[in-house]
C-alpha cells in the first residue's frame, strides 16, 4: 500500500488558457494520485481563473457547489461576430463600431442586467434532445436553443477603447465585470450586447474571479499545485459555502443512521429555494449536507 493518501477536500485551481476543464481534472488526478477528482462547473478553454475541483469524498459536494454565483472579468469586442461568440471561433461578420457611444453601451448593458432570458451559445456543451449543441454545429445542423432564465446581478463597464481588428474593422473593446447565476454564458452576453447595438460582439478575454465563496486569492496554478498540493479540508469548504448547523452527539448518530431530524427554522434568506445546509458534529466534524423537507432534514450527501 502506498503511504500517500490524498485528503478529502477542494482544490481551487487558477485555470490556464487553452485547457478544457476536463484537461485540468486529468492533470489533477496525476497530481493528487487519485481517480476521484471532479469539477464544480466548467470554464471555457479560452477562459482563465477559478475552477473548483473536489478530490476524494469532496466530489459529492460538487453538484451543490456548481449552483452558486460566479464573478468574471472580461473583454468584449464590439464590431465582430464569431461562430463561438468568443475569440476561439471564426469571424462571421464585421461592422464598423466606431460610432457606438458610451450611452448606448450603458443602455445595452442595463437591458442585460437582472433576471433575463438568455439563449446559450450554440458552440457549447448544452444538450439539445440528448446531443451536445457543439456536435450539432459541427455536423452542419440548423437548430434553435431555447432561452433560459439567468440572473445577472451586476454587469459593469470599466473601460471603453477604440481599436482596429486584424481585418481592418474599427472595433470597440469593453473591459467588463459580471456577477451572475450558474448557467449564465458571458459570451452570450457579449453576443447579445453587440446585437442590440447593431454591430455584433464577441468575448476576447475572460477570467473567472470567484465561484461562490471561493476567490482567486485562494486559487493556485497547476504548476504551484504540482510543487505543493493545497487542499481545502472538506469541513472548511462546506462551512464557507453553506449555512451551518451544529448538532450534539445523539443527533449526529441519528442523522448518520438515516433518521430525519427536525430542522431549526432557517435564517431569513433572499433565496427562494431551500439551500443545502452543512451539518457538523460536536467535534467539528462535517457529517452531512441536508435540505429541509417539510420541517425535516433530508440527507443530500453523507460524509461523517
Amino acid at each position: 500500500m502506498s503511504q500517500h493518501t490524498t485528503p478529502d477536500g477542494l482544490v481551487i485551481v487558477d485555470k490556464p488558457s487553452g485547457f478544457t476543464s476536463h484537461d485540468v481534472v486529468a492533470k489533477m488526478r496525476g497530481i493528487a494520485r487519485t481517480r476521484r477528482v471532479g469539477h464544480a462547473g466548467t470554464l471555457d478553454p479560452m477562459a482563465t481563473g477559478v475552477l473548483v475541483l473536489g478530490v476524494q469524498k469532496a466530489t459529492k459536494l460538487l453538484g451543490h457547489l456548481a449552483l452558486t454565483e460566479k464573478e468574471y472579468l472580461g473583454t468584449i469586442r464590439l464590431g465582430q461576430n464569431t461562430i463561438t461568440d468568443d475569440a476561439e471561433g471564426e469571424i462571421t461578420s464585421s461592422t464598423d463600431a466606431s460610432a457606438v457611444t458610451r450611452e448606448a453601451v450603458d443602455t445595452g448593458v442595463a437591458g442585460l442586467t437582472g433576471d433575463i432570458m438568455q439563449v446559450p451559445s450554440k458552440v457549447s456543451a448544452i444538450k439539445i434532445d440528448g446531443k451536445r449543441s457543439y456536435a450539432r454545429v459541427r455536423g452542419g445542423e440548423e437548430f434553435d436553443i431555447p432561452a433560459r432564465p439567468v440572473t445577472v446581478s451586476s454587469f459593469q463597464v470599466y473601460d471603453m477603447r477604440e481599436a482596429v481588428a486584424e481585418d481592418g474593422t474599427a472595433v470597440v473593446d469593453l473591459v467588463v465585470s459580471v456577477v451572475c447565476s450558474s448557467g449564465t454564458y458571458i459570451r452570450a452576453l457579449a453576443r447579445d450586447l453587440g446585437a442590440g447595438l447593431g454591430v455584433g460582439g464577441h468575448l476576447t478575454a475572460l477570467r473567472r474571479t470567484r465561484v461562490g465563496p471561493y476567490k482567486l486569492d485562494a486559487a493556485r496554478t497547476l504548476d504551484q499545485l504540482q510543487e505543493e498540493l493545497t487542499v481545502m479540508p472538506i469541513a472548511e469548504a462546506a462551512a464557507a459555502a453553506f449555512p451551518r448547523w451544529d448538532v450534539d452527539e445523539r443527533r449526529a448518530k441519528l442523522l448518520l443512521n438515516g433518521v430525519r431530524l427536525d430542522m431549526p427554522a432557517p435564517d431569513a434568506s433572499p433565496a427562494a429555494s431551500p439551500a443545502p445546509v452543512a451539518v457538523f458534529g460536536p467535534d467539528g466534524r462535517f457529517l452531512a449536507l441536508v435540505e429541509e423537507k417539510n420541517g425535516k432534514a433530508k440527507s443530500l450527501a453523507v460524509f461523517g
